[in-house]
């Protein structure tokens, strides 16, 4: 395994070629700040949500990577002081989905700082993220020596069809999409990595229902204090060193996790999974947008009468989606 990461540390290497700040703000970081890496092709009308919500967790400092945008997400971008945007030229699909440009820019700018990296459509939540910031979660893992936090992907979405009500820039997604599966999910243990495989949801039950094993994955670790030996692997599912990998107790216990909310389904959805089929930029053939493409022109409801409200982080722990563990 030590051979592979130094692999995917030589790779990062490689395709930070590809990378021309065009905003540099870096020299703002402070020993101790809070980064957010975050990936992204046009996402202007999630952006001032996104920075809203991230900021308000006490998020320090953004390190963008724009693939392309044609929507004026640069420009909207711009003059933030505590925003730093690179273009990405060249494959997303070569740069490993993006993972090559995300250890690179983690790299050079994250070792000794806690990170988080997460999608323009993904809402971090974790224990007690209504009364404290996450500078509060990060302190509490750094007392208990731990390195890592994982926090499953829950696909929200509203009542009725995805496209009803138009997404308006700045409005919390929350409000449109709020309702998930609350227990259809499978856990897997992947003997290579350590990671646990999370599938299920609505992902699985719509799109995916004839082949529930080929659904996309939900299970992430997005929030890592950095080293710059470390790298991952596919997206923010599994990590090198495989230590960082074990967000889970195997006692009987339970550490503390979280949730990412995924808000793709919002009225933007069939747009922009007609742009990515045709880019064939995504994992495995873009098999996922393949299968949104197949049922999108339906506009599928994805509500059910299984579905839960969501409610809040305590919510959630109660249905088992994540955990305080033992923090207080």
């Amino acid at each position: 395994m030590r051979i592979r990461r130094k692999r995917r540390l030589l790779r990062a290497l490689r395709k930070s070629r590809n990378l021309r700040c065009v905003q540099n703000n870096t020299g703002r970081i402070r020993p101790g700040d809070i980064l957010l890496v975050c990936t992204f092709r046009n996402e202007q009308i999630r952006l001032p949500y996104f920075l809203q919500y991230y900021r308000s967790l006490g998020v320090n400092h953004f390190l963008f990577i724009d693939n392309g945008s044609s929507d004026g997400a640069q420009g909207y971008l711009s003059g933030m002081g505590d925003v730093s945007v690179w273009n990405a030229r060249g494959s997303y699909k070569r740069a490993t989905f993006g993972v090559d440009w995300v250890n690179a820019l983690l790299r050079k700018y994250g070792h000794d700082h806690w990170c988080l990296v997460v999608d323009a459509d993904e809402l971090f939540v974790y224990p007690f993220c209504d009364t404290r910031p996450v500078r509060a979660l990060t302190d509490w893992l750094d007392s208990s020596q731990i390195r890592s936090f994982s926090a499953m992907l829950l696909d929200v979405y509203p009542k009725g069809r995805i496209d009803e009500v138009p997404y308006q820039p700045g409005q919390d997604p929350l409000d449109i999409a709020h309702w998930f599966d609350s227990g259809n999910y499978t856990i897997t243990r992947n003997a290579r990595y350590g990671n646990l495989w999370i599938q299920g949801g609505p992902r699985a039950r719509v799109f995916f229902a004839d082949r529930p094993k080929l659904a996309p994955a939900l299970n992430k670790i997005p929030l890592v204090k950095w080293d710059r030996r470390y790298a991952y692997v596919s997206s923010t599912h599994m990590l090198l060193p495989r230590g960082l990998n074990q967000v889970y107790e195997t006692d009987g216990g339970e550490k503390a996790s979280g949730i990412l909310m995924h808000t793709k389904f919002l009225n933007t959805f069939t747009a922009k999974a007609e742009e990515e089929l045709k880019r064939r930029q995504h994992y495995a053939g873009s098999i996922e947008y393949t299968a949104y493409a197949k049922t999108a022109d339906a506009a599928p409801e994805l509500w059910c009468k299984w579905s839960e409200k969501y409610i809040n982080w305590r919510q959630l722990e109660i249905l088992g989606l994540m955990s305080k563990g033992n923090w207080a």
